[in-house]
């Protein structure tokens, strides 16, 4: 490829990072803005007075706890399915028994079962135990929900393992436990950032189960907790537009930092040897 095609694939790579960078520009412009300006003004046109009061009024009105649950409830999520999962593709895909591949099977049916149709049992089940309005039935049920797609990830990964090193490690006396949780899952740190960035982006955005599950402001996460600013006769534009930048954040971040890791946790479960 010459100079000048160098030159079209740039400019349709700038182009497209134009694109996706804007939103994030305008909604951020978006927060710093009252009513008026919003309705009355041009969508494009810079604040005319930016109106940083916007994220203090949002941080008053109960952003932080919001914040803080969707924080511990994504995080612990994350934390109990990368270890559930990871157990279970180690049992599945490093021992021999009969029934793995029917257990991988009964897994795998849960990427096939739509959010809306387990809200019903799921919230029978949860009120029978006591756990309806407690943080505790959105971890369980993100947890669950999480576990197909994370096994299939890790799958690729568990089956490139050489099981000369499993071998290497019984021969110097370690356990089973010794070799899951020292050798197995350091080696597996990349492909589980991976899930994890995956799980994190399904658990911070996620509405219909803490919808349906929570009722006490206490234990709200972010994605409901937004409807606080939307009244009956009047809604708050700029403050919603603040806690829209507030929630997004942390994805990018997460992004940032681990981008590195998808990259490499996605060509390690892909390619073998």
């Amino acid at each position: 490829m010459g100079r000048i095609g160098y030159f079209f694939l740039y400019l349709c790579l700038s182009i497209v990072a134009v694109f996706q960078i804007f939103p994030i520009i305008w909604l951020f412009l978006f927060s710093l803005k009252d009513n008026r300006e919003i309705f009355a003004g041009s969508p494009f046109a810079l604040p005319s007075k930016i109106k940083w009061e916007n994220y203090l009024s949002v941080w008053e009105g109960g952003i932080g706890t919001y914040f803080f649950n969707s924080v511990w409830i994504t995080g612990v999520s994350i934390f109990l399915t990368l270890l559930f999962g990871s157990m279970a593709v180690f049992v599945i895909t490093r021992m021999n028994w009969k029934l793995n591949k029917f257990v991988l099977g009964l897994f795998m049916v849960g990427l096939m079962i739509p959010i809306h149709s387990a809200l019903i049992p799921l919230f029978s089940m949860f009120l029978n135990v006591n756990l309806i309005d407690n943080p505790w039935a959105i971890v369980l049920t993100y947890t669950a929900y999480n576990l197909p797609i994370t096994m299939m990830i890790l799958l690729g990964f568990y089956y490139t393992i050489p099981r000369e090193i499993e071998e290497a490690a019984i021969i110097d006396g370690a356990s089973l436990h010794r070799l899951f949780f020292t050798i197995l899952l350091p080696i597996s740190a990349p492909i589980l950032s991976t899930t994890a960035i995956i799980n994190m982006i399904y658990n911070w955005n996620e509405f219909v189960f803490v919808n349906t599950f929570i009722s006490s402001d206490k234990y709200k996460t972010l994605t409901v907790g937004i409807q606080n600013f939307v009244g009956q006769y009047m809604t708050d534009w700029g403050a919603i537009g603040a806690t829209l930048v507030i929630s997004v954040l942390p994805i990018l971040i997460a992004f940032l930092f681990f981008s590195n890791k998808i990259v490499e946790g996605i060509s390690s479960s892909a390619v073998k040897g």
